[in-house]
């Protein structure tokens, strides 16, 4: 059992983890050229699981951790799970979806549950939105490196498909 002491930087290390599973996960789009296969469909909607993920991320940096947080978030993690199948069927027979990289999906699949999981194992009775933001040092070692690990690998993914596309139709 983790002394619970070490639970948050337990916790932190296994976010940390989380969003390395990410950013790995960018770069083996890019090695398979997603922007010119799959492009801005696929794009889009790894920006829609991102969307879903930073949501849970905002309720529990936002909020008392609730009855209601919790199924906020249960919601969540069941809506990036639905856009992550779509996101595979996008990319199948398109895009070849290495065994390196199916393996990432199954960790990026998972974290949200275990992040649901640990929230509402934290979860005090109450359904009312009680706003309690964490403090600002929390949200800057959350939100940093979230920024440089998906959501600025995300923004020029989608940014080089877009482009590829504008390419693609003034060809034609």
């Amino acid at each position: 059992m983790i002394d619970s002491d070490a639970w948050p930087y337990f916790a932190y290390a296994l976010y940390l983890a989380w969003l390395t599973a990410g950013a790995l996960d960018f770069h083996l789009h890019r090695r398979t050229g997603l922007s010119k296969t799959s492009g801005v469909r696929e794009s889009a909607l790894h920006g829609a699981q991102l969307a879903c993920v930073g949501a849970g991320v905002l309720l529990w940096l936002s909020f008392y951790p609730n009855l209601l947080v919790s199924a906020l978030v249960i919601g969540l993690a069941g809506g990036h799970a639905m856009l992550g199948y779509w996101d595979t069927c996008v990319a199948d027979g398109v895009r070849c979806v290495s065994p390196l990289e199916q393996h990432v999906h199954s960790v990026l699949d998972a974290c949200p549950w275990i992040f649901a999981v640990a929230i509402c194992a934290s979860a005090e009775p109450g359904w009312q939105g009680v706003l309690r933001p964490r403090p600002t040092f929390t949200w800057v070692i959350v939100l940093a490196p979230a920024m440089a690990l998906v959501v600025l690998p995300w923004l020029l993914e989608f940014i080089a498909a877009w482009r590829d596309r504008s390419q693609r139709s003034r060809a034609l």
